[in-house]
């Protein structure tokens, strides 16, 4: 299950900060993914009083959460403080989104103290997975309910294949396998774990447009062993080069992301000695 890619959070963090501005212009799938999970509210039982939106970016899902809840409070986190200086300006007052600037892997919240953790494509850049999944565990209040999306690894494997072909260094993100987090949910003691994955395809003219859409939402390549320095002007056309085996029949150059949701209630835990025993009251859904 362990991946050898690990994330350079201190890059992912700049470049998120500098891809605050242009954001929301640039990031149509990672909007899209949001409100697709936003849907999926409609079909649960759940009135929560305090909500954590994980990796909230611009705010837009938080506000929207504030919409959809309107009696509840929404904490909106993320480790790139630029993306929240334009979360604080969303919404109404008075009904705006409480800002914390924070990482997914040392959540700064006190035990059970959150209803419902909201996380759109945010756990692709934990350093630890796992670990992240038991630190949104550990926030949910007992009968809370978990909701995220990540990526899995057939994302962008157009761009990962083309990049092959010119060297050996990482360019790619190490995304984790949708099957990898239902056993991350099962190991941090999270109840009735549910995994799905779909997958959306983006087109481009030029593997240029490409690029620059992915410098843009500040998706640049965090692996802590990616090639420093600028990339050469006959590595990008050799690239381009290789692209171009996967150029559709419109003329398109697509980039294809698997997304990967999931979600599982929290329960509440005591442990003893090495065990820890789940109350099975919590486990009844109405």
């Amino acid at each position: 299950m362990a991946t050898e890619f690990v994330v350079d959070k201190r890059n992912a963090r700049r470049t998120f900060g500098k891809a605050a501005d242009g954001y929301d212009a640039a990031a149509v799938l990672q909007h899209e993914i949001g409100q697709r999970m936003l849907d999926r509210l409609d079909y649960v039982k759940l009135q929560p009083k305090r909500i954590l939106d994980i990796g909230c970016g611009t705010g837009v899902a938080a506000d929207k959460l504030l919409r959809r809840y309107p009696g509840s409070e929404v904490l909106a986190l993320d480790f790139a403080l630029p993306m929240l200086a334009h979360a604080r300006r969303r919404g109404r007052w008075l009904r705006r989104p409480r800002c914390v600037c924070g990482d997914l892997d040392a959540l700064p919240l006190a035990s059970q103290s959150v209803d419902l953790v909201f996380s759109s494509s945010a756990l692709q850049w934990s350093a630890d997975p796992a670990h992240a999944i038991a630190e949104m565990h550990r926030v949910l209040r007992p009968g809370g309910l978990l909701m995220f999306s990540s990526f899995g690894p057939d994302t962008l494997f157009e761009l990962r294949a083309a990049w092959g072909e010119v060297d050996g260094h990482a360019h790619v993100h190490g995304f984790v396998d949708m099957h990898d987090y239902g056993d991350m949910l099962l190991a941090a003691g999270m109840a009735d774990p549910v995994m799905d994955a779909e997958r959306i395809r983006l087109t481009y003219a030029d593997t240029r447009s490409l690029m620059r859409d992915l410098k843009a939402i500040g998706a640049n390549n965090a692996a802590s062993d990616r090639p420093r320095g600028l990339t050469g002007r006959a590595q990008l056309t050799a690239f381009a080069r290789a692209y171009e085996g996967f150029r559709d029949a419109d003329g398109r150059l697509p980039a294809t992301y698997e997304v990967v949701y999931g979600h599982a209630w929290a329960v509440e835990q005591r442990r003893q000695g090495n065990e820890v025993l789940i109350s099975p009251e919590v486990l009844k859904r109405s």
